[in-house]
């Protein structure tokens, strides 16, 4: 019997009626199954005694005696409803205060004089040691449980001891019935639990050890099968019937022998150019950096495999590199392969601003080759739309460049083999679904999807949100370019950095100046763009002209700004963070961001590639508030003692978590029981290295080892479709 597939509901648990049932699916608890993985998120253990003296080294366990009570917060003693009690209680070693926050009635159970044994976390504040987390019971009774003892997520109307009582029933009722969901010779290489110990072990666990194993054990399960169905998406997609149909020996930390997507191992040897890439390649005016060549050395080959594989490969791939690293460049040399082999591709970019400057880049480059490109967006006029359609439907055109337009129901193209997809963060996956749904390659399959990110990928997403895909990184910056200066300022020091933004734009320079807010709002302590672009404008910078971008400006009243920012005529742009994806502008030497703490490592990283895309040095000033924390300080410091994206990105991850970075925050990607991707890399490149190695040499999982794997992801799949 496998854990998900247990149909029995909550009642079928002694003690559990139907009363209660709402109370658990607050919790996401549904059934027997359901209650079985609701882990605990902490533990505790009664077996040792830790005083109140010794809070700030352990958890406390103790007995302690109640010494008086009171009301605290708006009210007092006269108003209870509005306030919280707070009651002091004393063992031998120190004196602490318990907060009742949502328990007005510990009022009458803990009566002073009353001898309690108390479990929590402490820490000293306000003068006092207190908790607002802890538990208690009459030192008279017996112990509801000694030893290590879980420490669940509650709902109102349940309590740990509750939660403690059903899951021990639901364990010794159903546990020794499960089977295991992992290869045999995966649990003997590692010494993993089985699953019935692994579920017991981690509600209640005889030891410390048996506990750190068996969330080894659980956690490895969830991001093997993670990497399982992530495995099979990238296989199918290359077309892979994988390699011999046998199991291969297992050693060492991983499984040998497979292919991992984002490694060059999964394309043949990179290609020489086609013909039109060479003529580009020859008519540019510098040479292309190492880490380009590379690239479309890579996307060569993957894009060759198409005929070579009988039409059943597309590829699949991500380019990611720092801002200004030429990654549009290969795009554009992508994009002719694709021509060279009488095809069509289309360019997809999130704004219209961006997606113009492709365009317009677009025709300056490749045009003078002899091929045809269209712009096509939501606000092209209908005559000129229905010759630009009919054109591409009759294959007249070769490149198409773009907003999510490109995907309407009425575009259609006659051979679209490769589509390029910019600043992929911001388009969903049915976006990119539809545009890539438009190909019709000629070879019996989807086009090649590329997409470009200058928001560099931390390792633990690209083994998992990108997973399925092959990933080029281009880390070399094209010669000639500065570092850009980066400095920290509070906010009290800002006229500093106005004067120093002065003597740029007097030497000719141009600069940003990047808000949070469009306007105020609420947000009173904050500064906003448009207030300050008037400020900057009248008393700040008088005798240039100050100009203001943002996302609710009309299309074309924002293209015209970009533009004569681009031009010169504008010498300060005020903007929010529409401009981290924006026009290039290498006269912009000074980039200032204001309340930088309310951006994202990675937003900044972005803003700061803004500027020093010319031969002068470039400046950018990360102003912060003068409250801010010791930790906020430190944050920021990450920007102002590296440059490097890759880096930066994995700080950003480690702060913020994966659902922000990726914008997986609402599909519940990340929605596991007990592994985190981060804290736990080695065991997911472990599960990876496991995952594709037995899908490459038993893609139908039929040998005797990986039938358990075939009955999971049929009976009782881990993840839906949706979160992949």
């Amino acid at each position: 019997m496998l854990l998900r597939s247990i149909a029995a509901p909550l009642t079928a648990i002694k003690g559990i009626g139907p009363a209660q049932v709402p109370k658990f699916a607050r919790l996401g608890i549904t059934g027997v199954a359901g209650l079985l993985a609701h882990y605990p998120r902490d533990w505790e253990d009664r077996s040792v005694r830790v005083p109140l003296s010794e809070f700030h080294r352990a958890q406390v366990c103790t007995e302690v005696t109640v010494l008086s009570r009171d009301w605290i917060g708006f009210g007092g003693k006269f108003s209870k409803k509005k306030s919280t009690l707070k009651v002091y209680v004393e063992d031998e070693s120190a004196r602490a205060a318990l907060v009742c926050f949502n328990r007005p009635w510990l009022e009458k159970q803990l009566a002073p004089g009353e001898r309690f044994r108390l479990w929590g976390r402490f820490q000293y504040k306000f003068g006092d040691i207190q908790s607002t987390a802890f538990e208690i019971e009459p030192a008279s009774e017996e112990p509801s449980g000694t030893g290590i003892l879980p420490i669940y997520p509650l709902s109102a109307g349940l309590s740990q001891a509750m939660l403690r009582r059903f899951a021990s029933r639901a364990i010794e009722e159903y546990a020794p019935g499960l089977e295991d969901e992992l290869p045999p010779e995966i649990r003997a290489r590692d010494g993993l639990l089985s699953k019935a110990a692994a579920i017991k072990a981690i509600h209640f666990p005889a030891s410390p050890e048996e506990l750190e194993c068996a969330k080894k054990t659980l956690a490895y399960e969830e991001l093997f099968y993670l990497e399982i169905m992530v495995g099979r998406r990238a296989l199918e997609r290359r077309g892979r019937g994988g390699g011999a149909r046998h199991g291969g020996a297992i050693s060492g930390g991983a499984m040998s022998g497979g292919a991992i997507p984002g490694s060059a191992s999964t394309s043949i040897a990179p290609l020489a150019f086609s013909p039109l890439q060479q003529r580009l390649a020859e008519r540019l005016p510098f040479r292309l950096t190492p880490g380009q060549r590379e690239a479309i050395g890579e996307i060569n080959a993957d894009m060759a495999l198409k005929s070579a594989a009988g039409g059943g490969f597309s590829m699949s791939r991500l380019l990611q590199g720092d801002v200004g690293s030429g990654k549009t460049l290969v795009s554009f040399l992508a994009a002719l392969r694709a021509v060279d082999d009488g095809a069509q591709a289309a360019l997809m970019a999130p704004t219209e601003l961006l997606a113009r400057q492709h365009a317009e880049s677009a025709a300056r480059l490749l045009e003078p080759l002899g091929l045809k490109i269209a712009f096509l967006t939501g606000n092209i006029k209908s005559s000129g739309r229905k010759e630009l359609l009919r054109n591409l439907a009759k294959g007249e055109i070769d490149i198409a460049v773009g907003t999510h337009a490109l995907f309407s129901r009425d575009v259609e193209y006659k051979n679209l083999r490769l589509v390029v997809v910019d600043e992929q963060h911001r388009f969903g996956v049915m976006q990119r679904s539809l545009i890539v749904g438009k190909g019709s390659d000629g070879h019996g399959g989807p086009p090649h999807l590329l997409m470009m990110s200058a928001t560099p990928i931390p390792r633990t997403l690209a083994l998992t949100v990108f997973g399925d895909m092959d990933v080029s990184v281009i880390r070399d910056l094209p010669p000639g370019r500065k570092p850009v200066k980066t400095h920290l300022a509070k906010e009290s020091s800002e006229e500093r950095v106005y004067d120093f933004a002065r003597r740029l734009l007097e030497a000719g320079s141009q600069a940003y100046f990047v808000y949070p807010l469009i306007e105020s709002g609420d947000e009173r302590n904050l500064k906003d763009a448009a207030s300050m672009a008037e400020r900057l404008a009248k008393k700040v910078f008088p005798g240039f002209a100050v100009a203001l971008a943002h996302s609710r400006l009309d299309e074309e009243e924002k293209r015209r700004t970009m533009e004569r920012f681009r031009s010169g005529e504008i010498k300060v742009l005020v903007a929010t963070s529409v401009v981290e994806v924006g026009v290039d502008v290498p006269n912009a030497a000074c980039m200032v961001i204001e309340h930088a703490e309310r951006f994202g490592l990675s937003a900044l990283h972005q803003l700061r590639g803004r500027v020093g895309r010319g031969k002068e040095q470039a400046y950018c000033f990360l102003v912060y508030s003068d409250e801010l924390t010791d930790d906020g300080k430190a944050r920021l410091k990450v920007m102002l003692e590296s440059a490097d994206g890759f880096a930066i990105a994995e700080e950003d991850l480690r702060l913020r978590g994966p659902g922000q970075i990726a914008g997986t925050e609402q599909s519940g990607y990340f929605s596991l029981g007990i592994a985190d991707p981060i804290r736990d890399i080695k065991a997911l490149e472990k599960a990876r290295a496991d995952a594709f190695f037995i899908l490459e040499n038993d893609p139908g999982l039929v040998l005797e080892g990986h039938r358990i794997i075939a009955r999971v992801l049929e009976e009782a799949p881990p993840f839906s479709a949706a979160m992949l």
